[in-house]
């Protein structure tokens, strides 16, 4: 299908979002349906391996990798087209991340077999060369837009985007970083050049529908929104997009119950989503072309 056929249809179909219940527990594979892509992505899951203890008081038994990776081994059973996503800060908040620098939330993510990922600000609290070290154990690219590695050790480690086949769609999936600029220590990310993440994000899904992608996605750590309204956020973003079809946020650790739908500047849709931290919920959306139906629920990892 022609990504132009694809963008408004999408805008027709928007107002009916569908929240589809996608049954986990079968695990009899539908029909093969090369029109249609099951997205799974997570954001801020910072080095929670295991669940959330029990007598947690606001997250009991939740969480954890080995259930995620259960949920995700169920999904993919079913479905032949999905893609599984992260949006940054996998590093900081647990021992784990302490006592492994980083090594073992890499190992985990490459054994769920994650496609991609974009940079946080927290993948930096190691600096370049920790984040680098753990990398060798990463099998699935970092996705890095805005962020000008030329001039450190991180030069040829990341990607600014990257294009996958599932079925018969051509998806362009890419990342973009926050202002590391008083959150991070300058000696942590040296000499990065941060660019501006409204222009990148343009410029590059320009590129991906110039290769003819059905679906443009965007991996964003700028965070969902913020009362100032100068600093951009992935709201801000979308609305001052031309092609970016989903974006998925992390940084601000906000649950969303379902995406948000914002119109971007030829008042076309771009849906947004992002399932809090610490790995509680496991995003999904499903996309139909067939059908023309956009469905999604943001599962709860108990």
């Amino acid at each position: 299908m022609k990504r132009r056929s694809f963008l408004e249809k999408f805008a027709l179909s928007s107002a009916g979002l569908i929240l589809m219940k996608p049954s986990l527990a079968s695990t009899e594979r539908s029909s093969v349906n090369k029109n249609r892509l099951i997205i799974l992505h997570t954001n801020d899951t910072h080095s929670n391996i295991d669940p959330f203890p029990e007598n947690h008081s606001k997250y009991p038994g939740m969480g954890g990798i080995a259930k995620r990776y259960s949920i995700i081994k169920k999904i993919r059973a079913q479905e032949p087209n999905v893609l599984l996503l992260d949006s940054g800060d996998i590093f900081q908040g647990t021992p784990y991340f302490n006592t492994f620098n980083g090594v073992l939330e890499m190992k985990c993510m490459s054994k769920l077999g994650y496609d991609a990922s974009t940079m946080g600000n927290h993948d930096f609290d190691i600096g370049m060369d920790g984040f680098l070290n753990a990398k060798q154990y990463a099998d699935f690219p970092f996705l890095c837009a805005n962020y000008d590695f030329s001039n450190t050790i991180l030069k040829n480690a990341t990607q600014p985007f990257k294009i996958f086949k599932k079925g018969n769609l051509k998806i362009g999936i890419f990342g973009i970083g926050i202002e590391l600029n008083g959150l991070v220590p300058n000696e942590a990310y040296g000499d990065t050049v941060y660019n501006d993440p409204i222009e990148i994000a343009n410029e590059t899904a320009a590129k991906l529908k110039n290769e003819k992608c059905d679906l443009i996605i965007c991996l964003s750590h700028l965070g969902f929104e913020y009362q100032d309204g100068q600093i951009v956020s992935d709201k801000i973003l979308a609305q001052n997009s031309s092609d970016i079809d989903i974006i998925l946020g992390g940084h601000t650790h906000t649950f969303l119950d379902k995406p948000v739908i914002e119109k971007n500047k030829a008042k076309k849709n771009v849906l947004i989503n992002q399932v809090g931290w610490a790995g509680i919920q496991l995003g999904r959306i499903d996309i139909d072309l067939n059908t023309v139906k956009i469905g999604s629920e943001n599962l709860i990892i108990y």
